[in-house]
């Protein structure tokens, strides 16, 4: 749900002039840190490195 959220603000961002001009300029790419490492760590998670079941 995260990464769809990130994914909506990106495209928002790149669609309104006002949010990716002058001093917010770098709204996208917050949008783009937030969808790779929001990825990064599903990939983790999905992988079993991240799961507290083989935690003893």
């Amino acid at each position: 749900m995260g990464l769809v959220l990130w994914g909506v603000a990106l495209v928002l961002t790149l669609l309104v002039p006002a949010l990716h001009e002058g001093d917010r300029s770098w709204w996208p790419w917050a949008c783009v840190a937030g969808l790779v490492l929001g990825t990064v760590g599903l990939l983790y998670v999905r992988r079993g490195r991240g799961n507290a079941s083989d935690a003893h």
